[in-house]
This record gives structure tokens, sequence and C-alpha cells, in this order.
């Protein structure tokens, strides 16, 4: 997995965690809910890389 790519995986997940705390602070379930599900997807993202390399070696 390259180095971009692991940056852009958690790039995702902090992403997803401002927005979570954005929805909080303004009381957006919306915003809150988008957040949260960025957030998974970039988690999810980084674990299955870690997974692919785990194999690689």
């Amino acid at each position: 997995m390259s180095i971009a790519k692991k940056i852009a995986h958690k790039a995702e997940a902090i992403k997803g965690s401002s927005k979570k705390a954005a929805g909080r602070g303004t009381g957006s379930r919306r915003l809150q809910a988008e957040g949260r599900g960025d957030q998974i997807k970039g988690n999810v993202k980084q674990a299955a890389a870690k997974i692919k390399d785990a194999f690689k070696h």
C-alpha cells in the first residue's frame, strides 16, 4: 500500500471525526451521522490496508 493511500485513509477518518464533533456542537444529527460514517469508512480502509500489508511480507 502506498504512503499516499495510507495518508488518504487516515485523512478520511480525521475528516469524519471532525464532522461528528461539528455535528455535536451544532446539534445536527445529520452531520453527526455523516461524520460517523466517514470515520468508520476511513478506519475500515486502514484496517484493510494493514491486513493486505501483513500478507505481502
